[in-house]
C-alpha cells in the first residue's frame, strides 16, 4: 500500500491544524482525510499480540480479528485484516502473534486497522493459558461441582438481573420473560460488563441483590462479544463471588460457543439471554394448557371410574339374587315351613311319647303310693317325732301314736302290745 498524495486545503481554510480557530475550523472531511494521509506514510511494522476474536468468512478474499495488549489496563486491541490465503488455518483465539503490518486508516467512518502481510504464531496465547490455568485450579477445589448446584424457583417472586446500561441482553432477558409470564418482577442493576472496572461493579451488584430477601434467582446477563470483551466474567475474585452467593444464580454470558468461567460456577447455564428467560419462568400459555391437559385427563379418569362401577353395579343387579330377590325368599320361606312341619310331627311324636310314659310310671306311682293302701282301708302309724311304727318292738304301752287314714289322721293311745305273726 503506496502512501496517499497530499491532501489539498482550500485557501480559505487554515493550512496547518495549529493554525485552526473556533471561527476558522476544519471540517471533519478535511481532518480524517489529513490522518489517513499521515497515517499512510507509516511504515510496514511488526507487532505482537494475542488473536483474541477471529471469525473466518468462507470464501472471503479478506479475513478480520482482534489482535489485543494483554498487558495494557484498560487492555487495548486493534482490529487486523489480512488476505485470506496469507491467514494460517493454525491462528485461532488465544493464540499469541506476531504480525507484519501497515497502519490502515477508513476516512468513511474515522476507523483503525492494520493491514498484515505476514503473521507468525509463538505458541498458545497468555489468556487461554491462564483461563485453562485458573479452570482446572477451581474444578480442583469444587466449584464447579453438581452437587454445589441448586434448583431454581418455580415461579420466582422477584428476579434480580445484573446487566449492561440500555443492552440488548437486558431486554432479553425482560421482555422474554414478560411474555412467558406477564406479572413476573425484577430488581436490575445496570453496572459495567466489559473493560477496567467491570468486575468490581459486578460483585458489588451481585452482593446487593443477594442480601435482598425479596430476590429468588439473579441472572448475568451480557450479548456476545470479543473474548476479551467477556474476560470480566472470568475473572477469578467474580467467580468465587458467584459461588458464595446464597441466591440461586443464572449465568447468561455471550452466546451458545461463549464459556467464561462464571458459566461453570454458576447454578445455570443459559445459552443467551433469551434462553435464560427461559430457564427463569414458566410459559403461561404452555402450564395453561398443560393445566387443561390434566383438567381433561382427570375428566376421563372420574368417568372411567364411574363407568366401571355403574357396570359393577348392573352386573351385581342382573345376579338372580338381586334381580328376583323374592324368588331366594320363597325358597326359605319353604324350607322354614317345611322345617316348622317336621319339628311339629316329630316334636308332637315325642311329646305323645314322652307323656304317654310318663303316664304309665304316674300309673305305677300312684299304684306303689302308701296313699293306695290307704284307700284299700289300711293306715298308718306314726310316733309323736314323726317315725312310722311299724313293729310292736317300736312302741309300748301307753305311747300315743298318730293312725294315717285315708282322709285324715286319727291321734291313739297304745293300751297293750303283743308280738305274733298276722293272719294272711
Amino acid at each position: 500500500m503506496n502512501p496517499a498524495p497530499p491532501v489539498p486545503i482550500p485557501g480559505d481554510l487554515p493550512q496547518t491544524a495549529g493554525a485552526t480557530t473556533a471561527d476558522s475550523p476544519w471540517p471533519v472531511r478535511l481532518l480524517s482525510a489529513k490522518i489517513g494521509e499521515y497515517i499512510s506514510k507509516m511504515s510496514r511494522m511488526w507487532v505482537e499480540g494475542e488473536v483474541t476474536s477471529i471469525k473466518r468468512r468462507p470464501g472471503a478474499k479478506v479475513q478480520y480479528f482482534q489482535l489485543a495488549d494483554l498487558q495494557a489496563q484498560p487492555q487495548i486491541t486493534i482490529t487486523v485484516k489480512m488476505w485470506s490465503h496469507n491467514l494460517p488455518a493454525s491462528v485461532g483465539e488465544g493464540t499469541h502473534v506476531v504480525v507484519l503490518a501497515k497502519p490502515d486508516f477508513w476516512q468513511g467512518n474515522g476507523s483503525f486497522s492494520l493491514f498484515a502481510d505476514e503473521i507468525r504464531t509463538r505458541g498458545l496465547g497468555d489468556i487461554l493459558a491462564k483461563l485453562a490455568a485458573l479452570k482446572a485450579k477451581l474444578a480442583a477445589e469444587g466449584l464447579f461441582s453438581a452437587s454445589r448446584k441448586r434448583p431454581l424457583p418455580f415461579l420466582p417472586h422477584r428476579i434480580g438481573l445484573i446487566c449492561g446500561r440500555n443492552t440488548e441482553a437486558e431486554k432479553d432477558v425482560v421482555v422474554n420473560s414478560q411474555l412467558r409470564w406477564p406479572d413476573v418482577a425484577f430488581e436490575i442493576r445496570q453496572v459495567l460488563v466489559q473493560g477496567s472496572g467491570a468486575v468490581s461493579a459486578i460483585i458489588t451488584a451481585l452482593a446487593q441483590l443477594d442480601a435482598d430477601p425479596e430476590v429468588d434467582v439473579i441472572v448475568l446477563a451480557r450479548g456476545g462479544g470479543s473474548p476479551e470483551d467477556l474476560l470480566p466474567f472470568s475473572d477469578e475474585t467474580l467467580v468465587r463471588a458467584v459461588a458464595a452467593a446464597h441466591t440461586p444464580i443464572v449465568s447468561a454470558i455471550g452466546h451458545e460457543a461463549d464459556n467464561p468461567l462464571v458459566d461453570f460456577v454458576a447454578d445455570v447455564r443459559a445459552s443467551t439471554p433469551t434462553d435464560a428467560a427461559r430457564a427463569l419462568v414458566p410459559d403461561v400459555s404452555e402450564e395453561r394448557r398443560l393445566l387443561a391437559a390434566d383438567l381433561e385427563r382427570g375428566r376421563r379418569a372420574i368417568y372411567n371410574r364411574l363407568h366401571l362401577a355403574s357396570a359393577d353395579i348392573a352386573q351385581l343387579r342382573g345376579h338372580p339374587a338381586l334381580a328376583n330377590p323374592e324368588r331366594s325368599i320363597d325358597a326359605r320361606y319353604e324350607d322354614v315351613s317345611q322345617l316348622i312341619a317336621w319339628g311339629r310331627t316329630h316334636i308332637g311324636a315325642a311329646l305323645d311319647a314322652h307323656a304317654h310314659a310318663v303316664t304309665s310310671e304316674l300309673t305305677q306311682l300312684r299304684t306303689l303310693s302308701p296313699l293306695s293302701t290307704l284307700k284299700r282301708g289300711y293306715s298308718i302309724l306314726r310316733s309323736t317325732d314323726g317315725n312310722i311304727v311299724s313293729s310292736v318292738r317300736e312302741t309300748s304301752k301307753g305311747a300315743r301314736l298318730q293312725a294315717l287314714m285315708r282322709d285324715g289322721q286319727v291321734a291313739i293311745r297304745v293300751e297293750d302290745t303283743s308280738e305274733g305273726e298276722i293272719a294272711q
